[in-house]
């Protein structure tokens, strides 16, 4: 290997659920089989990445479960272990806001970008200027630690603009890496395969699914406009298909609360925190995510790579990875009142042309699969080491 020096990659889980997360496992993984040294400050990592003799974890803890409370602490234990490998010249991966320091930087969501975007309000006053501290902190952590970055990765090009154009980078700064795939945990939906996936789950065979991923401790992936949109959709008698949301959060219980109010319960599943999103994608004709605010957006990736259809907001940066030829599935104003119309107008579009979008979907598909999580991690390290100190 041309540059065998130590790696460090700050994050706060390296583990194969979620967008950010599964990410960096992806990069480390690739690391270690490269067998560079490789150290990993976080709270969790994921035991595929263990296995590795060159690998070495600096466990954070995470103070009652609860990620503010665990901020600083590897803020702190991120900055002790890049001062160390800094005497044997070893690259530092930070990731946003969670370490300012001079080398790299991978940015997965711009907090400045969703201040202007903020969804309608979520809980209390108590909850709401809880978040409202957070997000302020987040702000200050964000500029701070972009400000120090030698080179800061974008995970798509809405991503980059919103650095430049918020937070006043310039654009030689900043390069963009899509995230990559796993074929073999999402390989193409079969008819044998969805049949499979729901006889697994108890759903009945012949009722159509959409499948809502998201947490649920805010709006910003619009469970509100989803719900909206289901409530004006089941009052149709010929509208069959039923809505699962998988995700957690501090508002599960409330919106289990509205469905049964509103008289959805057998429209709307909602599951809780789920890890088989494979199978349920698999059992699933259709991905909802109108989101008021996405980077990029993984699951709808994953969807995607699958072959599922999806209704997603344009200005998502899983978009610009979209032919043209399937933007009639797009939301283009997800933070507009009227976005559950719309949302509902798209699912009706939809299920008239289903049949006709199946070969772009499955162009798509194989054009995504292409570009796996090890093509990007091979990315990142050729730019690192482009940009070395």
């Amino acid at each position: 290997m041309s540059d065998p020096r130590p790696f460090l990659i700050v994050a706060a889980d390296l583990v194969k659920t979620g967008g950010m997360d599964r990410a960096n496992y992806a990069l480390a993984d690739f690391l270690a089989r490269q067998g560079r040294p490789v150290q990993l400050v976080a709270h969790g990592v994921g035991e595929g990445l263990l296995v590795h003799p060159n690998l070495q974890w600096h466990r954070v803890a995470r103070p009652f479960g609860h990620d503010a409370l665990g901020w600083t602490l590897l803020r702190r234990a991120g900055a002790r272990r890049a001062r160390r490998l800094a005497a044997d010249h070893g690259r530092v991966l930070v990731n946003g806001g969670n370490c300012p320091w001079p080398d790299l930087n991978w940015v997965h969501y711009v907090h400045a970008a969703y201040e202007s975007n903020a969804s309608p309000p979520a809980g209390g006053p108590l909850r709401q200027a809880w978040q409202a501290r957070k997000h302020r902190r987040a702000l200050a952590d964000e500029r701070r630690a972009l400000a120090a970055a030698r080179l800061v990765i974008a995970n798509s090009e809405r991503t980059k603009r919103d650095l430049t154009e918020r937070l006043s980078l310039p654009p030689a700064r900043v390069a963009v890496v899509y995230y990559g795939s796993d074929p073999k945990q999402f390989p193409p939906i079969t008819a044998a395969a969805r049949a499979a996936a729901r006889a697994e789950l108890g759903w009945p065979q012949d009722r159509p699914r959409a499948l809502f991923l998201g947490a649920l401790g805010d709006r910003r992936k619009g469970i509100d406009t989803a719900f909206a949109a289901w409530r004006q959709l089941c009052a149709r008698p010929d509208w069959e298909m039923d809505l699962i949301v998988a995700g957690r959060g501090a508002e599960l219980q409330a919106w289990r609360q509205r469905v049964q109010q509103a008289g959805l319960g057998d429209r709307i599943q909602l599951l809780g925190f789920r890890r088989d999103v494979p199978r349920l994608l698999a059992a699933s004709n259709l991905l909802l995510a109108p989101t008021r605010y996405e980077a990029y957006g993984l699951g709808v990736h994953e969807a995607l790579v699958r072959g599922l259809p999806a209704i997603v907001s344009a200005d998502a940066g899983v978009v610009e990875r979209i032919p043209e030829s399937l933007h009639g599935l797009l939301l283009r104003q997800p933070n507009h009142a009227s976005a559950a119309a719309e949302l509902a107008d798209r699912l009706l579009g939809w299920r008239g042309q289903a049949d006709a979008l199946a070969p772009a979907q499955a162009q798509l598909a194989a054009g995504l699969a292409a570009w796996t999580w090890d093509h990007m991690a091979a990315r990142i390290l050729e730019l690192a080491e482009a940009a070395r100190p």
